[in-house]
């Protein structure tokens, strides 16, 4: 692998915003390459998906490695260039619940939040669905209970738990309207991560000109 700064090749409205925040979070020295949507499509511009064989949201380079899937890229990159700061050590009593929710963000919350989107693409409606509905009800009421628990995903600290969940509550409701209203301790913890400086400086670089969802 040759020596380079390591990129964030960042798709516009997509989990690539992720890989900011987390290089933000940590303090590191990185190059953001942002790519625009296809205005006919919506979808990722043919250089975007030149990148992977995947051809997909996010991508990172460092030197001659070329790696895709937001959770392979956070681990990655927090213990390469963050020490594995923001993870708790196995030894910690948060560690269980940090694996967990860092899995479950894609694994289950968002494949639910895509079956949705799937069916509304398709012209019928999530509702129309009862396992869909089901599992999407499911999942609100379990991040509402957790989010009680915790101030965070991961349990008392910021981790790449909340680095993997905080898309899916956010920029993720601009392809489907997942309202929030009734979910007063996921709302109180959306507030909570819009404070944090690094990740406004993330949402500024990653999407300039739009204000973060958090409500």
């Amino acid at each position: 692998m040759t020596s380079s700064v390591l990129t964030v090749h960042h798709l516009g409205l997509s989990q690539s915003e992720r890989i900011v925040w987390l290089c933000e979070e940590l303090g590191i020295d990185y190059d953001l390459k942002r790519y625009e949507r296809r205005a006919d499509t919506r979808l990722a511009p043919d250089d975007y998906k030149a990148l992977h064989p995947m051809g997909i949201a996010p991508v990172i380079t460092d030197g001659d490695l070329v790696l895709g899937e937001s959770a392979a890229i956070c681990e990655y990159i927090n213990v390469r260039y963050g020490n594995g700061r923001l993870a708790p050590d196995p030894s910690d009593p948060d560690y269980a619940d940090h694996l967990f929710w860092f899995h479950w963000s894609n694994a289950t919350y968002m494949t639910t939040k895509m079956m949705g989107l799937a069916l509304t693409l398709a012209g019928s409606k999530p509702d129309a669905v009862p396992f869909v509905q089901d599992r999407m009800v499911r999942s609100q009421t379990f991040m509402e209970q957790r989010l009680a628990e915790a101030p965070f995903f991961g349990g008392q600290h910021l981790s790449l738990a909340d680095i993997m969940m905080v898309y899916t509550l956010t920029t993720s409701r601009a392809f489907t309207n997942t309202p929030l209203d009734d979910l007063p301790n996921t709302l109180a913890y959306l507030a909570r991560i819009g404070e944090r400086p690094a990740y406004r400086s993330a949402m500024a670089k990653a999407e300039p000109g739009l204000e973060p969802i958090l409500a």
